[in-house]
């Protein structure tokens, strides 16, 4: 089985304005590196603009937030609007918002029905930051958690299981995920940073695992955290689907934190959750783009990050 690569024009159009780090050339920078012929066989589909993705939205995030958001998408036709200091609502933000969340829709039908070893969702705006009730921190829909609430509602998967290594806490996906045992999040992490959660206490129901990093701390406790705490919590919980937060601006180079990994870390990261994935999950890996922000350390580290999922669907 292949690989699939979803993405689309779209996520070009989203404009956040001058001088803000989620920006369209991720996308460019991301696109070029994927061009080269080492990514040949990666299958290519557009992240799709389904007639379902409102309903879908709404597993995660209650009518109330949808409409809010499809308010300010309206507003924002002429003049961008901005969610908080962050967070800006463009006039091509919401097609952009609603194919992030198809994408990894999309995504899970793929892996779910066996058409597609596993799938990385080139996407933008990413989403683990936004709460059921709240966007922000440059997310409106938490398009993870849609994936893997989507998996449980449309395929059966009983056991889904979220993995965050970008280097900001997903917020958002431990707040949806909290209270439901058959939800798992497991995170690593800068600690104190943006959006201040994360600690090691908080778990949920038994159901959230959180390994906070300290400043400066590179691959190596990275390897540790992930290993320790991590892994040995995915094994446990037995996923039927591992989704991938994968933000990469834990990067040595990333101007918005302080962590020390490199791209050797995000492969050894990736083909470690490939290898639990293939114990539990018959190989399903859905990934879906979230942060990284320095645009060479982010387009090498997708390259290492999507050749091993390519290599784990041979």
């Amino acid at each position: 089985m292949s690989t699939l690569l979803l993405t689309h024009s779209s996520f070009l159009a989203h404009d956040t304005g001058p001088g803000h780090p989620e920006r369209p050339d991720r996308i460019r920078a991301i696109d070029k590196v994927l061009s080269h012929e080492l990514f040949d066989s990666l299958v290519r589909e557009e992240a799709p603009l389904r007639d379902d993705v409102e309903e879908q939205i709404l597993l995660a995030h209650p009518e109330g937030h949808l409409a809010g958001m499809r308010g300010l998408a309206e507003a924002s036709l002429k003049t961008p609007r901005h969610i908080d200091g962050d967070t800006v609502i463009s006039a091509g933000t919401w097609e952009a918002a609603l194919r992030s969340v198809g994408a990894g829709l999309a995504a899970v039908d793929a892996v779910m029905t066996g058409r597609m070893a596993n799938a990385f969702c080139e996407v933008r705006p990413p989403g683990h930051h936004a709460e059921a009730n709240r966007a922000m921190g440059f997310c409106l829909f938490s398009n993870a958690a849609i994936a893997g609430l989507y998996a449980r509602k449309k395929h059966g998967a009983e056991r889904i299981a979220v993995v965050d290594f970008d280097v900001h806490h997903g917020n958002g996906t431990q707040n949806i995920f909290w209270s439901d045992r058959d939800l798992f999040y497991g995170s690593t992490h800068e600690m104190p940073l943006f959006p201040g959660t994360g600690a090691a206490r908080e778990t949920g129901v038994g159901n959230i695992t959180n390994a906070p990093l300290r400043a400066g701390d590179g691959g190596e406790r990275f390897r540790e955290a992930f290993e320790s705490r991590i892994l040995p919590g995915l094994h446990n919980f037995g996923p039927d689907i591992v989704i991938i937060s994968a933000g990469f601006d834990a990067h040595e180079n990333d101007p918005l934190a302080n962590l020390r990994l490199v791209e050797a870390d995000y492969l050894w990261a990736t083909e470690k959750l490939a290898d639990l994935a293939r114990r539990h999950s018959n190989g399903r890996i859905v990934s879906m783009l979230e942060g990284g922000y320095d645009l060479t350390s982010l387009a090498r580290s997708v390259a290492v990050h999507v050749r091993a999922l390519m290599d784990a669907g041979t």
